[in-house]
């Protein structure tokens, strides 16, 4: 067993234009979901404390956005520097209050890196056109950033959904207002913490910790507030679409995932499944991209299955602290949840090959740990087939054809990732064609980088991250006509 460390010392305040301020709420405690233990308690605010954030943000915007670029790229790559510089202190306050193994909340910290140096450098290449025109006239096309941003990040990426939305909108000239999830708010305030380090000025970026319903109220009430970018579930990101309606603002919704994981026949079986288990034992399964309907062809079905289960044998779980492949899951509810998901699969005809239930005793008695499980049988019948499972549980589908195989794999509201094994080109092409999500893995699980754009379609969501639509995601286009004047 690794030494355990301690939550490094942090400011616990609401960060508003340029300020830590206590909110005018009850505090919240931040609970360690390894031992359920509190970490701290957190400053609270509500629909006054969002409108302050808002007006520093507003007023900071022409600041910002006139500022000379290579001043404004400057500060951007001052924060990756610093995210750089205090990965250990921002991977160890990650794993503390999420739960993630320490390992993997290192690697999250270094995308953040990636993703701040690279729209930095995205800032420069805002270009704009210009389109033939009739002689004596112009055709401009300026891009422009879009206003104050209003920003809403869950808790199973803490901290790169935060930069994930954050650099790009900063970079593009926009200012921000951030509401981060309720139950990981440390990882927001160290970050916030740099911002102020590296300089960035007064009310560029806000921090508000309260009620998820009235800030989210708050920024889709607010006509100042011209964009709303929010992950989290298909439901509150409905909720938010419908509110923001009335001030017709930009918006961005990163939604539910449900994603299919289809292997052929002709697939490499032990190098798919060390990929299939590698991506969804990633976060314990908390993600919106992890593998959650595992279609296998026919006639690799018994081999394929046994490896499966004998590699699920070896994923190990733990305090995030430890050297283990996988930590707890965020709270009670969520095990709740893989409870139904399972009971109801087993009653209808499942059988769980391994695992399938709570680890709640010894040393994981006081933590939220499920044990990494392998569900067979599964059919459209059952909840787990169409429900989203965040958590370590793999449901075997099997299929007999290319067509039967999109069809099941497209049978979801969902649309988000999806990935397809082969060697085959021909297959490979017609598949990654024929799916109805934003994200195609071929024989791979690298559906996420900071240069290519990432988002779903159907219920899973609007808008990309990352990549140049990222930035584009922040700006408004303006037409310019100019007409010379001929005569004197």
């Amino acid at each position: 067993m690794a030494t355990r460390q301690s939550l490094p010392e942090i400011q616990t305040k609401l960060f508003i234009d340029g300020q830590w301020v206590e909110g005018t709420m009850d505090k919240k405690a931040v609970i360690n979901p390894a031992t359920g233990e509190e970490l701290v308690q957190v400053s609270q605010g509500g629909k006054e404390e969002t409108n302050k954030a808002i007006e520093a943000a507003k007023k900071a915007f022409p600041v910002w956005s006139g500022m000379e670029l290579k001043e404004r790229v400057a500060i951007l790559h001052k924060v990756a520097d610093l995210i750089e510089e205090n990965a250990d202190r921002l991977a160890l306050i990650m794993t503390l209050e999420q739960g993630k193994p320490l390992k993997e909340a290192k690697g999250e910290i270094k995308t953040d890196v990636e993703n701040m140096h690279w729209n930095a450098e995205e800032a420069r290449r805002v270009y704009g056109e210009t389109i033939p025109a009739p002689n004596n006239h112009k055709f401009e096309v300026k891009k422009q950033p879009i206003g104050v941003v209003g920003a809403i990040t869950p808790w199973n990426f803490p901290s790169n959904m935060i930069i994930r939305k954050i650099s790009p909108a900063i970079s593009a000239g926009c200012t921000v207002v951030l509401k981060p999830a309720g139950n990981t708010p440390l990882s927001a305030i160290a970050i916030f913490e740099l911002f102020e380090k590296a300089g960035l000025p007064k009310g560029v970026a806000n921090l508000v910790m309260g009620s998820a319903s009235e800030i989210g109220e708050a920024f889709a009430e607010s006509s100042d507030v011209r964009k709303l970018t929010f992950t989290g579930s298909t439901e509150v990101g409905q909720l938010l679409y419908e509110q923001s309606g009335q001030t017709l603002k930009k918006i961005s919704l990163e939604l539910g995932g449900h994603a299919p994981f289809i292997v052929f026949k002709d697939a490499p079986i032990q190098q798919t499944i060390d990929a299939l288990v590698a991506m969804k034992f990633r976060n314990n399964g908390q993600a919106c991209t992890a593998p959650n309907r595992i279609f296998v062809e026919e006639p690799i079905k018994k081999e394929f299955t046994e490896k499966l289960v004998k590699a699920v044998g070896e994923v190990t779980v733990g305090n995030g602290q430890d050297d283990v492949t996988v930590g707890p899951l965020i709270n009670e509810e969520a095990r709740e949840t893989i409870d139904a998901q399972i009971t109801d699969a087993k009653e209808k005809g499942a059988e769980v090959l391994i695992g399938g239930g709570r680890l709640d005793e010894g040393e994981y008695k006081d933590g939220f740990f499920y044990q990494p499980t392998v569900i067979d049988g599964v059919t459209t019948e059952m909840d787990i087939f169409y429900e989203e499972t965040f958590g370590p549980v793999i449901p075997l589908i099997f299929f007999n054809d290319e067509d039967q195989a999109i069809q099941l794999a497209n049978d979801s509201h969902f649309g988000l990732a999806s990935y397809v094994f082969t060697k085959d080109l021909r297959l490979a092409e017609k598949v990654s064609t024929e799916l109805e999500y934003g994200l195609v893995g071929v024989n791979n699980t690298g559906v996420s980088q900071s240069e290519t754009p990432f988002g779903g379609v159907k219920y899973s969501g609007l808008g990309r991250e990352n990549g140049k639509h990222g930035i584009e995601e922040f700006q408004e286009v303006k037409f310019v006509h100019t007409t010379y004047f001929t005569e004197n």
